[in-house]
């Protein structure tokens, strides 16, 4: 089990690798259409997207509930 406090890490971690994942995906299949090769393709472009995506989301992330936490009510 991983200490509580590693869990916006974590969070990142697991969100960036999905949402890169399907990103990669998406932006693959337009240029490379879909055929016996794509999945190999793309799971050769998903590391690249993921290494940009987990400091991403670690970054924005903070921003963004900063942002969100100021235009609602509660």
């Amino acid at each position: 089990m991983i200490p509580d406090r590693f869990a916006p890490v974590l969070f990142g971690f697991i969100l960036s690798g999905m949402i890169s994942a399907m990103v990669s995906g998406i932006a693959n299949w337009p240029a490379l259409g879909l055929h016996s090769a794509f999945p190999a393709h793309w799971f050769r472009a998903w590391p690249t997207s993921w290494a940009i995506a987990f400091p991403a989301v670690l970054i924005v992330a903070p921003i963004t509930q900063h942002l969100v936490a100021r235009l609602v009510w509660i």
